[in-house]
C-alpha cells in the first residue's frame, strides 16, 4: 500500500501517529477488545486531516502500511486503500472536539453485552463510581456521567446525525455505545484515549455485575 502525502503533512509526523496507533491497537487486542479484524482507531493529524486504521485488517498485526491519511469528511488522501466503514464518526469527533486527538472503538464482551442490555434506556447512567474520575471533566464519584446507547445501523449518516442531535441538545459526551456493537471514545491524546476507554470497561463491567446480583 502507497501512501503519498500532501506537501503540508510531515511524513515522521504520520509515521509517529500510525507507530501510536498500531501500538495501541496490539495491546488492546491483547486484551480480547477487537476480535475477528473488529474495532478501529485513528489519530489527528492537522485540523484537515487523521490517520485511521485501514478496513480489514487485524488489529493484533499492524504496523504502519495498515494506517492510512483520510480528511476530515472521511475521504481517502493520496492512498487506494479503502479506510474503516465507521470513519465518518472519527472525524466527527474531530470536527465537533478540536481539541480530540485520539478515538478509539473497540467491541470488547463488556461492551457489546452492555449495549444490549441498555438499549432499551437509551443509556447508561453512572454515578457513584470512584473511577468516574479517570474521565476527563468529572472530578468526583458524586457527578453523572451518561453514556448513550444509540440504535445500531450501517447506515453511516444516520448514526452521525444521531451523535449530532445529542451534542446540539446539550447533553455533554464523552463516549457512546452502539447497540450490539461497542463503544467509542477519545481524548485530547492516545494516553487520554487509553484511559477513557480502559476506564468505561471496568464501570461498564461493574453495571453489568450490579444487575447479575439483583437478578
Amino acid at each position: 500500500m502507497s501512501q503519498q502525502l500532501p506537501e503540508s503533512i510531515p511524513a515522521d509526523l504520520f509515521a509517529a501517529r500510525a507507530d501510536a496507533i498500531a501500538e495501541a491497537a496490539r495491546e488492546l487486542a491483547l486484551a480480547g477488545w477487537t476480535p475477528a479484524t473488529s474495532s478501529n482507531f485513528s489519530m489527528r493529524i492537522d485540523a484537515a486531516h487523521a490517520a485511521i486504521t485501514i478496513s480489514g485488517r487485524d488489529k493484533g498485526k499492524l504496523g504502519r502500511d495498515d494506517i492510512m491519511l483520510v480528511d476530515m469528511q472521511g475521504q481517502a488522501v493520496g492512498t487506494s486503500a479503502r479506510p474503516s466503514a465507521e470513519t465518518e464518526l472519527h472525524t466527527q469527533v474531530y470536527r465537533r472536539f478540536p481539541a480530540a486527538a485520539a478515538v478509539l472503538h473497540t467491541h470488547s464482551r463488556t461492551q457489546s453485552v452492555a449495549s444490549r442490555l441498555f438499549a432499551r434506556e437509551g443509556a447508561i447512567r453512572l454515578q457513584g463510581w470512584e473511577l468516574q474520575k479517570a474521565i476527563a471533566g468529572h472530578s468526583t464519584h458524586e457527578s453523572v456521567l451518561e453514556i448513550p446507547v444509540f440504535p445500531n445501523t450501517q447506515h453511516m449518516p444516520e448514526l452521525v446525525a444521531r451523535v449530532d442531535a445529542w451534542l446540539d441538545s446539550g447533553k455533554p459526551l464523552a463516549a457512546y455505545l452502539i447497540d450490539g456493537h461497542g463503544i467509542y471514545t477519545w481524548g485530547r491524546d492516545m494516553a487520554e484515549a487509553r484511559r477513557h476507554l480502559e476506564a468505561l470497561e471496568f464501570l461498564l463491567g461493574c453495571e453489568l455485575d450490579l444487575r447479575r446480583l439483583h437478578a
